[in-house]
């Protein structure tokens, strides 16, 4: 045991030896594995720190929820209180937030706003989603007793209160004076990102569903969210929201769409994966291209060392041992270039994180598979040099001029 590892560290310091001596053509050999390492770090970093990114950006505009759209019939507009009842009584329930949107004008004495959207929550909206930045949000009692209450966003502010605290003013929402209790910040709900993207207006005005409902002269529901208690199940509340919605509009399935934040999620999910691979696999020819540089460099020096295998085979070195010899030489080429290909990767995945502006994370699967792939290469393209070293006739060799 003690003689083998003797050998191997004799094997490595003389493979050093070797690579310092042609130090310009150790580079160029390597370059290839040091661009197919560097590839395939920077790749795999950059991806993961972009796909956590965006997914973090999708789960907080939704995931969790069923977002439930109504497009009713000529028979049935949409959910009543009935309908809401029944949804929110389902197994998995955390509770429901229905939905209405409008646009209409917003007043105090002296402003007029033409166009702002007036959206209808209830309590447990708020408690889903924490977006009042001053103030309170709307309460139960609020929705219950239609209370003439309104939170409104920065813009609306602005517009309405330039240089003011709007905290217990009075705005005129559609002819109906309400009390403003709240400042609201960025809504990050999908359903109301996707509203707020439908034109320009002069800002956001939320208030109870039940007063916008008034508002808007409808009596039914056509938009809510369902909140999931135990997001495994969420596809088996979907169902059940689905069986509800089916028995709520006569059995006809064109009324209404259930929308699964989480099976987008897995989509994107498994899409990211497919084009992380795919990428890898690119910057793994690089890699291809370094291998096949080794082995040719490894030839050469099999060729220049002719006489040196000869005269240490004649002093008693045997085959397996020469074969090491020039494995180890191939595999410490592939080591070097990878090491340097993972410190150039991670350098230029900090650069492309603070540019993008993604979180920078060492992914140690990436790490040891630059590092793993440089030593497969060395193995693979060190073989046949190595095989032909040990080959050597030592009569022949010490011949060789």
């Amino acid at each position: 045991m003690h003689n083998t590892i003797s050998v191997i560290r004799q094997s490595i310091q003389m493979s050093l030896q070797n690579i310092k001596s042609n130090k310009m053509r150790t580079f160029l050999t390597t370059l290839g594995i040091i661009i197919g390492v560097t590839a395939v770090i920077a790749l795999i970093t950059i991806v993961d720190g972009v796909i956590g990114s965006v997914m973090g950006q999708f789960s907080s505009l939704g995931a969790g929820t069923l977002s439930v759209s109504i497009t009713g019939s000529s028979l049935k507009k949409g959910l009543t209180e009935s309908d809401l009842d029944s949804l929110e009584q389902l197994e998995n329930v955390s509770g429901i937030s229905p939905s209405v949107s409008i646009t209409t004008t917003a007043a105090r004495p002296g402003k007029l706003l033409d166009h702002v959207s007036v959206q209808g929550k209830n309590d447990y909206y708020f408690r889903n989603n924490d977006l009042v930045s001053y103030g309170r949000a709307i309460t139960r009692q609020d929705v219950e007793n239609e209370a003439y209450v309104c939170i409104i966003d920065q813009d609306l502010a602005d517009n309405l209160f330039p240089g003011e605290d709007p905290l217990g003013s009075q705005v005129i929402v559609g002819g109906i004076r309400y009390t403003v209790i709240g400042l609201q910040g960025e809504d990050s709900n999908l359903m109301a990102s996707m509203a707020g993207m439908g034109g320009s207006v002069d800002g956001t005005i939320t208030i109870p569903y039940t007063n916008a409902l008034k508002l808007s002269g409808n009596s039914s529901v056509t938009s809510l969210d369902v909140y999931v208690a135990d997001t495994d199940r969420t596809q088996e509340l979907q169902e059940a929201v689905e069986s509800v919605l089916y028995k709520a509009f006569n059995e006809n399935e064109d009324c209404y769409n259930v929308f699964s934040m989480d099976s987008l999620l897995d989509t994107m999910d498994s899409m990211m994966s497919m084009m992380t691979y795919m990428l890898t696999g690119i910057a793994s020819i690089a890699l291809l291209v370094g291998g096949i540089g080794i082995m040719n460099m490894m030839l050469v020096s099999v060729t220049e060392r002719t006489k040196e295998i000869g005269l240490r085979k004649a002093m008693g070195a045997t085959p397996e041992r020469i074969q090491v010899q020039f494995l180890l030489e191939s595999i410490v080429l592939s080591l070097i270039g990878g090491l340097i290909g993972v410190a150039l990767g991670l350098l230029i995945s900090f650069a492309a994180a603070s540019l993008l502006g993604t979180d920078f994370v060492i992914s140690s699967s990436a790490v040891g598979l630059g590092v793993g792939f440089s030593a497969a290469v060395g193995i693979v393209f060190g073989w046949a040099p190595a095989r032909k070293a040990s080959r050597l006739n030592p009569i022949d060799a010490l011949r060789s001029e």
